[in-house]
């Protein structure tokens, strides 16, 4: 979650730890950075302004469960970063090709959505606390022009422009891996008054916040299968903007994002009185229908990595789409075979605006797409659609938080370029933003493990990840490492799983439904640098993370849940960014980490449990040198 432009990188020597993993900590020279890390990678590429294309899948082998879990798992061996090796990658960046941020569809008509007023400003829409949304949710407002244009400027807009020197970048209020913005929205819709008279399907413009129609659907599509209210939201991801930093990684990142997507939509939908819910029943064919992204040709996956002009690379590849329904409804249910027919008529509508041009060059790394395409998910015919009653969050330190609304907390919300090392948060604050970070609640009863609590509770899966935290600086807690089980079916697995020698215990004042675990007491903050990619950011904070999936038994019941299991990490690292914010500070989100270092710290052998994310939270450094900007009007164009 860094900014688009390299910062300088500086040489340092690392001294040798005397941590008892000193083993991880070689005496290296190293080139790092403290604000963005990109690292330089040189190899060959093939270069081809016609390149020969292999069909996606050229072997009916190739379709099977087997071959694609192998697919799926030699990716993600393959784009580990370790301390001799970092995953293939472009060497440098190539300026003239930063792809464009915007996504439009030509000759689409764009309809404006309505602008809230910010500071000193009375809002036409009161927002509420953003803390009591953890308790509740507020009663559901209808849906107009007005509520619709409050809930894409809350989730998926633009914050801010920033300024420095020649440069000129957008912020948005979802994050994004490199600002880089893989995700795009769309919004499927029965008829809303002043906007469109009919059901429609529309592209969400966050540089103009504004919808392009697509096209418009049969009357009788939304009563037919869904409640009253209801309204879907499309998300999608464009791997070529996120490959042109990062190389074959970006998959990791675009489905960090998607999670980071779904969860600012939870939010912004929880304050209107709305509640949200993977439909995560249909299969790839029919989100791809649904949200018309028909209108991509289907792109041959080429033998190897090439570089050249590939158009079809731009193309969008259909992730999730969620329902957004008023809250308390109850339960529904969803005829998902009934569902997929419908939507395959979607096929014949009227299809409006043709995709703009991103790059005139391009690098494709074939990894990404034979990997995209083993865990396209199937329809499930069988899959019920569950909207569990809402379950309200702990609550132990409710003074921590400064009584910002949803609002101020969603759209200043900032990826900090760097801690300051010296603030220290208060043990019960920290406690806090833990308990929000649990999917079950509490008050209930029962085991961390299913996903019922905001924003959570728009996933359709029992948690599957959870966190390994280096504490650095909170007062009235020791250094070291803790370990927070979002899933306790997970603890015998996870006790067995990791170093021996590790305590399990649980830390002083640390609340009862809060399953919390000291392992191991200790000066940490080296070692997390290290482990994130020698980032200072990780150690300046007032604590850093893992997130640690449960990793190979889940790809062997469903492959497609790769993904999924990355969209739980950005749902929970969104959650982080906010809490962050919410008590005065602030969070960054790290991509770049050593994988299997982080695993020998912990003990874990094999794929039992994977890293899969890094986190980071703590007091931020502004850089005075760059300037901000409204998001509203901005300067008129992204530099």
């Amino acid at each position: 979650m860094m900014p688009p432009f390299p910062s300088t990188s500086t040489r340092f020597h690392i001294l040798p730890s005397s941590s008892s993993y000193s083993s991880l900590l070689p005496n290296l020279t190293i080139i790092t950075t403290t604000k963005s890390f990109i690292p330089t990678m040189s190899f060959s590429l093939s270069s081809s302004s016609s390149p020969s294309l292999s069909p996606s899948i050229t072997d009916p082998k190739e379709d099977s469960n087997d071959h694609k879990l192998s697919q799926v798992l030699k990716y993600h061996n393959q784009t580990k970063h370790s301390f001799t090796r970092y995953a293939r990658g472009p060497h440098g960046l190539d300026w003239a090709n930063q792809p464009n941020p915007f996504r439009r569809f030509v000759s689409a008509p764009l309809l404006p959505l309505l602008h809230y007023p910010t500071e000193n400003q009375t809002p036409t829409i009161e927002a509420p606390p953003y803390s009591s949304l953890f308790l509740s949710l507020p009663p559901p407002k209808p849906i107009s022009k007005s509520t619709i244009s409050q809930f894409f400027y809350d989730s998926l807009a633009l914050s801010a422009w920033k300024t420095t020197g020649f440069s000129t970048w957008s912020l948005r209020v979802n994050p994004s891996s490199g600002n880089l913005h893989p995700t795009e929205a769309y919004l499927i819709s029965p008829p809303i008054e002043s906007v469109l008279g009919s059901g429609f399907v529309a592209h969400y413009a966050p540089k103009e916040h504004g919808l392009e129609i697509r096209a418009e659907i049969p009357s009788g599509f939304f009563p037919r299968f869904f409640p009253e209210k209801t309204f879907l939201v499309g998300l999608s991801s464009i791997f070529w903007r996120e490959a042109w930093k990062y190389g074959e990684r970006a998959f990791r990142y675009c489905n960090h994002d998607v999670g980071h997507a779904i969860a600012a939509v939870s939010v912004a939908a929880a304050a209107i009185g709305w509640d949200v819910k993977l439909l995560d029943g249909l299969g790839f064919e029919d989100l791809k229908k649904l949200m018309g992204l028909e209108v991509y040709p289907e792109f041959q996956i080429p033998s190897r990595s090439i570089k050249g002009k590939l158009p079809l690379i731009e193309f969008e590849h259909p992730d999730c789409v969620l329902a957004v329904f008023p809250s308390g409804v109850g339960g529904f249910d969803v005829n998902y075979e009934e569902l997929s027919s419908a939507v395959a008529e979607f096929s014949k509508l009227e299809w409006k605006g043709k995709p703009n041009l991103l790059s005139k060059e391009h690098i494709c790394w074939d990894i990404i797409y034979r990997s995209a395409e083993a865990v396209k998910k199937p329809i499930e015919i069988e899959n019920g659609f569950i909207a569990d009653p809402f379950q309200s969050s702990g609550l132990c330190s409710e003074e921590a938080y400064k009584r910002f609304t949803v609002r101020e907390i969603v759209r200043k919300r900032r990826s900090a370029v760097d801690m300051d090392g010296v603030t220290v948060m208060e043990r019960s604050t920290f406690y806090q933003i833990m308990l929000h970070c649990l999917p079950s609640g509490s008050g209930n009863g029962e085991k961390q493990k299913r996903q019922l609590t905001l924003p959570f509770r728009a996933l359709s899966w029992d948690a599957e990840v959870h966190a390994a935290l280096f504490v650095h600086r909170v007062q009235g807690l020791p250094q070291g490492l803790y370990f927070l089980v979002r899933n306790e079916d997970h603890f015998g697995e996870l006790k067995e799983s990791m170093r021996p020698g590790f305590k399990w215990r649980k830390p002083e004042g640390c609340p009862d439904e809060l399953p919390l675990y000291e392992l191991d007491i200790g000066d940490y903050r080296l070692l997390s640098q290290r482990l994130s990619c020698h980032q200072e950011i990780a150690s300046h904070g007032c604590f850093s993370l893992g997130m640690i999936a449960h990793f190979e038994p889940v790809l062997h019941k469903q492959v497609w849940m790769y993904p999924r299991l990355f969209w739980e990490t950005g749902v929970l690292g969104q959650v982080l960014y906010l809490e962050a914010h919410a008590v005065g500070l602030s969070a960054t989100g790290i991509g770049c980490y050593f994988d299997d270092p982080v695993h020998e710290v912990l003990g874990i052998k094999g794929s039992n449990f994977q890293s899969l994310y890094h986190f980071t939270v703590g007091g931020p450094v502004l850089d005075k040198r760059i300037m901000s900007l409204p998001a509203y009007p901005g300067p008129g164009n992204d530099a």
